[in-house]
């Protein structure tokens, strides 16, 4: 009897030791052009709690995400980090992006931005940077989806590799 409850705390232990919550870091991005609006359209689900990191980290400020406490800096902030981290290029230039606003959804936030004005007979290209939070987890996983013009085309970005190129 006590080789077999050994056996079985021996089969159990590394059971156990895999059964704690896994955390995993990761955004996705996707970018569509909309024809009607002559506008690539961008949408970044962001998880909340990586963001409420961030804010704490980089900008000292309890960000309340997502409650009726909510900072009233979170836009302010959450705006000026996508600027920097975050920047799209077509034909070798840096395109600025409208933010539109963001949305809850569960446990992420759902970013809104868009380059109007943009004429995609005349694109040969398009670059993403995307650092998102590559500054705060090693891990991190930027993932970007691309659809423009009939093509399809995805990239992880990843701290050591924060860049991905579309050719039109």
């Amino acid at each position: 009897m006590k080789f077999l409850k050994k056996g079985f705390l021996i089969l159990l232990l590394p059971l156990l030791a895999f059964s704690a919550e896994h955390k995993f870091y990761l955004s996705v991005t996707n970018i569509n052009y909309a024809e009607k609006d002559d506008a690539l359209q961008i949408t970044s689900r962001v998880f909340i709690d990586d963001l409420e990191a961030l804010l704490k980290e980089r900008y000292d400020i309890s960000g309340n995400l997502g409650t009726d406490t909510e900072s009233r800096l979170a836009d302010e902030y959450l705006e000026k980090y996508l600027r920097a981290k975050f920047t799209l290029e077509i034909n070798g230039e840096i395109k600025p992006f409208d933010f539109l606003g963001r949305k809850y959804d569960a446990d992420v936030i759902i970013f809104y931005l868009e380059i109007p004005k943009v004429d995609l007979s005349s694109i040969t290209s398009i670059q993403i940077k995307n650092e998102v939070l590559t500054d705060l987890y090693d891990e991190q996983q930027n993932i970007v989806h691309f659809k423009i013009n009939g093509k399809k085309k995805s990239f992880v970005l990843v701290k050591s590799d924060t860049k991905g190129m579309l050719n039109l």
